[in-house]
């Protein structure tokens, strides 16, 4: 049964008496009945006060989750110790309040043991170090604060022993264990929708190898979003709030997975066509249906300039936000796929055809079965003769097991073209470029998070490829775009340390390293790139993608005419002399 509720004018919450002085002795494996009708918490208005107090809670939350021995292990319920402590957090009329209510917080977590041996942090060894500069603002922290943080931190394990977070054996992305998903909540429910916040910022902050390369100051992505997530008042515009927040990171890897059909535009048909994005022109590159297609009236080369209205600059500006890519080729791929979608039935478009507009009404047609992977590679078999001196092999169907008959096919031809403009369907980056070197040759090194020193990547091993005994004498050319994402980027990386490979294309998508899921609360999904991938001489790959040594993008004309401009600028580079 619930107890009172009372009525914060100051902050314009609710939240349950007597809440925040909860018992603080529930170990975290113990589940109880306190929260299974949510947090009781409800917000409808925050000031500029509770919005800092939240930044600096969220912030201790997280630390203290991944610092503190009585949370590593595993002696709390640490998602209900937040839900208990934000209404105080919350109610405080001031900044040195709510940190008195932090320090009685930490306070009540118990005293620590001595440590022995105590945890170091060699910067010497680190790629990234941890942020940890804040635990000693005196700006933002009282001295009590202040002292309680470097206390935790001094205190930390030196075993490494994380309650919520463990590193995959032999790789190192992490694993986030013991983070409960919520799946029932009903909405809304701002203690919840705060705690995803707070859960997500701080994976962000301690475990994501990239958060240098975030591009935005990330406490100021926490400050900016509190009010959007912990004020919104239904499940669709939480998961917009938290699909805005993620697309912060720049991490094509990361999206409200969960959580796409809520992502504008919204609907669940489509007009049967493929529109790829050309010198800032929406242009129609093929046919989803072959018939509908060509009965929609769009012929390809076909310029969208409007639809029902509306530019598709303002379109694309109004989308951008809710569209995580490392970069804005691979965010502009995954707007322009999603485009022409929208409600069943005809929409009204304005065309550009060579030097003529036209207005049509085009009809969707609904959206059947899972979306096919984008791919531009050639259609036919894995591995084909393009002509007797040029052969072709496609990563998208490739098996590992075939690799050596089709490279003793292609033993004799003046070059190979190797297609990863898709998603490879097999591991292949040793198997096949070991024939394109002569010795032993590095193309990759990786960092991994320090469980003893959160938010710390240390510099991990390399790895090289092995030259097989009967090595491919003619040229490489290894074709890309922003479809070649993940691994499609690592072999990539392995294929173009051969003496005589190209690679040739545009951008890739700038988004390596294997992938860690993140639960959060409503029973959503969000991800992460979980180790970092670096060339040989520590370049980044992320954000960064894959860069070509012979740029070629298609072009309108040759998209009217059904040409694959990079593929015969991987021809014509073969055949120079």
């Amino acid at each position: 049964m619930l107890k009172k509720i009372v009525v914060a004018a100051l902050c314009g919450c609710v939240f349950t008496a007597g809440m925040a002085a909860a018992q603080l002795d529930s170990p975290a494996p113990e589940m109880n009945n306190e929260f299974d009708s949510g947090s009781r918490i409800s917000l409808q208005q925050l000031s500029p006060i509770q919005i800092e107090n939240l930044v600096i809670a969220g912030k201790i939350w997280g630390f203290l989750k991944y610092h503190h021995p009585t949370i590593t292990d595993g002696r709390r319920q640490w998602d209900f110790e937040l839900l208990r402590l934000l209404p105080d957090v919350l109610a405080a009329k001031d900044r040195s309040s709510a940190d008195a209510v932090l320090h009685r917080w930490i306070a009540r977590l118990g005293p620590m043991a001595e440590c022995s041996p105590c945890a170091n942090l060699d910067e010497q060894d680190f790629q990234l170090l941890p942020s940890l500069g804040w635990l000693n603002d005196t700006h933002r922290l009282s001295a009590e604060l202040r002292s309680d943080l470097n206390e935790v931190y001094r205190h930390r394990s030196s075993t490494g022993k994380q309650f919520y977070v463990s590193l995959v054996p032999q790789i190192g992305n992490p694993v986030f264990d013991n983070e409960v998903d919520y799946k029932s909540l009903s909405f809304p429910d701002a203690g919840f929708q705060l705690l995803s916040l707070f859960r997500f910022w701080n994976i962000v902050e301690y475990w994501a190898p990239y958060r240098d390369q975030i591009g935005a100051d990330w406490d100021d992505v926490l400050r900016d979003s509190i009010s959007s997530v912990a004020l919104a008042k239904d499940r669709k515009s939480y998961e917009l709030a938290m699909i805005a927040v993620i697309a912060l990171i720049h991490d094509t890897h990361a999206n409200l997975w969960s959580s796409l059909h809520v992502r504008p535009p919204v609907g669940s048909c489509e007009l049967p066509v493929k529109v790829h994005l050309v010198d800032g022109h929406a242009t129609v590159s093929g046919y989803t249906n072959a018939e509908a297609g060509k009965a929609s009236g769009l012929r390809l080369g076909d310029l969208i300039e409007t639809i029902d209205g509306v530019t598709v600059t303002k379109l694309l500006d109004s989308w951008r936000p809710y569209y995580s890519a490392s970069n804005e080729p691979t965010r502009l791929r995954d707007m322009t796929r999603e485009m022409t979608k929208g409600p069943c039935g005809t929409t009204q478009l304005k065309l550009r055809r060579g030097s003529d507009v036209s207005e049509i009404a085009a009809f969707r047609l609904p959206l059947i079965g899972p979306r096919k992977s984008i791919t531009h590679d050639i259609a036919g078999n894995t591995f084909q003769l393009l002509a007797n001196d040029i052969a072709y092999i496609k990563l998208s169907s490739i098996k590992r097991a075939d690799i050596p008959g089709y490279m003793e096919r292609a033993a004799q031809t003046k070059g190979l073209i190797i297609d990863i403009r898709n998603y490879p369907s097999d591991f292949v980056p040793f198997a096949l470029g070991a024939y394109f070197i002569d010795a032993p040759t590095k193309f990759v090194r990786f960092t991994v998070g320090d469980l003893v020193n959160p938010g710390g990547f240390k510099w991990g091993h390399e790895l090289s490829l092995m030259p097989q005994a009967s090595r491919y004498a003619g040229k490489v050319m290894i074709l890309v775009d922003e479809t070649s994402q993940s691994q499609s980027e690592y072999t990539a990386m392995a294929l173009r340390v051969g003496s005589r490979a190209k690679v040739v294309g545009s951008t890739t998508a700038g988004a390596d390293g294997n992938v860690s899921s993140i639960p959060l609360p409503g029973g959503l999904r969000s991800m992460i790139s979980g180790i970092g991938v670096f060339y040989p001489d520590k370049r980044p790959t992320q954000r960064v993608g894959i860069v070509p040594d012979l740029e070629v993008k298609p072009t309108i004309v040759g998209l009217s005419a059904q040409r694959d401009e990079v593929l015969e600028a991987a021809i014509r580079e073969i055949r120079r002399e």
